[in-house]
């Protein structure tokens, strides 16, 4: 019966030992991938991760069936049998008269997850337990790293120390940062948690007694006294008692010894807990090791020590030289995800995938200069980094979009998500004494660009203004014109159609050089038969008479780019895609108007009550202009520019010319711009609106400074125009909005846009509300 039981049990110990030795290179594997950083491997880990769960369920059923064989071979074994005492540092046993508990002959436990440097395996053999016999989990020792608080105000950066949590406050006002008190069981200090390490403490997977490992970390000096900021973490022991008795550290304990060892007790189970991936294979290997040295009498136990490395030495080229000032070795690379203000020496590795024109400005301030650049890194972090001025002097031409560079000594600010679509809630301003220094070699683990597409289907349910991504077949392209900006000045627009397939087709409206550069191209490919794929980066939404997209000035445009999705997108279209039907989510081609066209009469701007919420209200009317004021239809504007805009503030008549206020600059000629005045009416009533620059010049068909020299020379003409502009029906685009003017408040009515009424499309939205109409 014994030797049975004991060809039994090492029989399922070798099968555990070689399913262990199979975990122990897949973690090697895994450990190699993640510190590759390449996304291939990274997600390869996924299916990694699976298999090592497997092989611990595996080991868990083996020894689960050992059991259970153990304890059907005693109880075929006579009642008289004496009752067997276990290894005492482990296990405690119990007799209970009537009561029969069946345990495991072994003791399996990882409390840490998989990411962290060391998994906890103990395992613990011993002959089955007698009827009545209970197993009481046992406990074992777990040392904090000794010495670690003095080493990381040293400058220790690498030894990723394992800590304990005294406390955590929540603190800031505008942005929510924990700050936590660390302790080696001798020494305590404050350190400061990275935002995206947030959910840790809200997910309670980190709490007061957690015992965690430092992975990166950095001490720095805020508002004069030395901080802990936590980049990463791993939680090894989520909750435990407070170890040894630390004080607060002071600039004394700088040379402090070697600190007592503090020692956690845990309850140990035979649950096993894998959550993420093992980062420290080497701990893991020596822990997961069983070691039997015997199989039929002694219960074997392996106790756990987390492996410590020696406290922080600085190198040999910065000891023994006097006193230092500063330090000078080089910055530690991270990733641009772990960029925080708290941190005193940083640096990136980074590619430039968009950089912007240089751009001039003037404010209360002076003038100045400014430009920005987008960059990316290996692990998909973007950020955006601005320079001003000198800084602009330079790095202006040292930045080219695709090169890869290492950046640092900058200072972060919080983005202003108006003006920066990047996924980052910091941006860098660099500085006097940043630096910007080429990679010569190219780094394939940063891919050149990066990408999150949008179907054109969901445009339709995008925020307005929101910046997206796009890739398409281009339909159609329309010949580029001249277009009158609102701030005066002359540039160019091109709409060309974009398809795919999700079964819309969408307009992309290309301002400025874009249309002389990609558009052009476009144009030319679609004229000659070839309908290219054209990759949207940056389009901003617009939903006025439909959804459209927009470029601005950090767009980019690729032409058949080399990536998976226009590949696919290709095939679609070569086979079968072009005669696919689909239906157009901007203006153009959409029954009865925009999709998102809101129609009214005009009295129901005063019944509903419209543009006196905090938005304005954006309408569209069928109506007639009634009367157009001819007394103050236009004002005289400044013509001065600002950077790359016209001033276009109001000017006053002096001696030798006009003069502005805002320039304090005279001149001898200024602008004319339309300031319109009109009634406009329908079926059911009659409103005010005013109309500005262009939208003046869609009703009137001429410029304010030809509508100024008819009045002036010409006034029988100038009547004729305004009589000819009378009592035709036209589409008014109204922004509606209620504005101070003295103490009373009134509501504003703005033309936006002017179209002539399309009767075919009339009809149909016409035929469309009577199909809606409740019968």
């Amino acid at each position: 019966m014994e030797g049975e039981i004991l060809q039994t049990l090492q029989r399922s110990l070798l099968q555990a030992q070689s399913l262990l030795d199979q975990n122990r290179l897949l973690i090697n594997e895994i450990h190699q991938n993640q510190e590759s950083r390449v996304p291939c491997n990274l997600g390869r880990n996924i299916g990694l991760i699976r298999e090592l769960n497997n092989n611990i369920r595996r080991v868990v059923d083996l020894y689960a069936d050992l059991s259970g064989s153990l304890s059907r071979s005693m109880d075929t074994a006579t009642n008289s049998s004496s009752e067997e005492n276990m290894s005492t540092g482990a296990l405690r046993l119990e007799n209970r008269a009537g009561h029969k508990r069946i345990p495991l002959p072994f003791c399996i436990s990882s409390p840490s997850p998989v990411l962290a440097p060391s998994v906890r395996v103990n395992l613990c053999c011993g002959r089955a337990a007698p009827r009545g016999v209970i197993f009481r989990p046992q406990t074992m020792p777990v040392n904090l790293t000794p010495n670690a608080i003095a080493a990381i105000n040293g400058g220790d950066v690498n030894s990723k120390p394992l800590v304990q949590v005294l406390d955590i406050k929540l603190i800031g006002n505008t942005q929510e940062r924990y700050r936590l008190l660390l302790s080696d069981s001798a020494l305590s200090q404050h350190a400061m948690l990275a935002t995206q390490l947030n959910d840790q403490v809200k997910s309670a997977r980190v709490k007061k007694g957690s015992v965690i490992q430092l992975i990166d970390y950095i001490c720095s000096n805020v508002q004069n006294r030395k901080i802990i900021v936590v980049l990463n973490m791993e939680t090894i022991i989520p909750d435990c008692d407070i170890i040894g008795n630390p004080r607060m550290y002071s600039g004394s304990d700088a040379a402090l010894p070697n600190a007592g060892n503090g020692n956690c007790e845990r309850t140990m189970n035979s649950n096993i807990s894998v959550g993420n991936l093992i980062q420290n294979s080497q701990s893991f290997q020596s822990a997961v090791k069983p070691n039997y040295q015997s199989l039929s009498g002694q219960t074997v136990q392996q106790s756990f020590r987390p492996s410590v490395q020696p406290p922080y030495q600085p190198p040999p080229n910065y000891r023994s030289h006097g006193a230092i000032m500063k330090n000078e070795a080089p910055a530690r690379i991270i990733p641009i995800s772990a960029l925080n203000p708290y941190q005193g020496r940083w640096a990136i590795k980074a590619r430039v995938t968009a950089k912007g024109d240089l751009r001039r400005y003037n404010n209360a301030r002076g003038d100045g200069k400014v430009f920005s650049f987008d960059l990316l890194d290996s692990d998909g972090g973007e950020i955006r980094a601005t320079c001003f001025n000198a800084v602009v002097d330079r790095f202006y031409d040292v930045i080219e979009v695709g090169k890869v560079y290492l950046i640092s000594k900058g200072s972060l600010k919080p983005v202003q998500k108006n003006f920066n679509h990047l996924k980052n809630e910091w941006e860098i301003f660099l500085e006097a004494t940043s630096t910007v220094d080429l990679c010569q070699d190219e780094d394939v683990s940063i891919p050149q660009q990066q990408f999150f597409f949008r179907p054109i289907s969901d445009i339709e349910n995008a925020e307005n203004n929101s910046i997206i991504d796009v890739i398409g077949i281009v339909a159609s392209v329309n010949p580029s014109v001249p277009i009158m900006r609102k701030n005066g000045m002359e540039t160019q627009r091109r709409i060309l159609n974009l398809k795919d397939g999700s079964g819309r087709t969408v307009e992309v409206t290309l301002w400025g050089e874009f249309c002389n550069r990609e558009g052009q191209k476009l144009q030319e490919m679609v004229d000659s038969g070839f309908f290219p794929v054209l990759a949207v980066k940056a389009g901003k939404v617009s939903d006025f008479s439909g959804k459209s997209l927009g470029t601005i000035s950090s767009t980019q445009l690729f032409l058949n780019p080399d990536i998976p999705e226009a590949q696919n997108l290709r095939k679609w279209f070569d086979f079968g895609g072009k005669n696919a039907a689909s239906l157009s989510i901007s203006r153009e081609n959409m029954p009865g108007g925009s999709k998102n066209e809101v129609r009214k009469a005009v009295s129901q701007i005063k019944e509903e009550g419209l543009g006196r919420s905090e938005k304005p209200d954006w309408i569209t009317v069928k109506a007639t202009i009634t009367f157009i004021k001819t007394d103050s239809f236009f004002y005289t504007a400044c013509p001065l520019m600002i950077g790359d805009r016209q001033c276009n503030k109001k000017v006053t008549k002096s001696n030798s010319g006009w003069t502005c206020d805002r320039c304090n600059q005279e001149f001898e000629e200024c602008e004319y711009r339309y300031l319109l005045q009109a009634q406009i009416q329908d079926h059911t009533g009659i409103t005010w609106v005013t109309a500005f620059q262009e939208s003046g010049e869609e009703i009137m068909g001429i410029s304010a400074k030809e509508m100024f020299t008819l009045k002036e020379h010409d006034d029988d003409r100038f009547r004729d125009l305004i009589r000819s502009r009378l009592f035709k029906q036209l589409l008014f685009r109204l922004k509606i909005k209620e504005e101070l003017y003295g103490d009373e408040q009134r509501v504003k009515i703005t033309v936006v846009k002017v179209e002539k009424v399309n009767y075919s499309a009339e009809s149909r939205h016409l035929l469309n509300l009577l199909t809606n109409f409740p019968r």
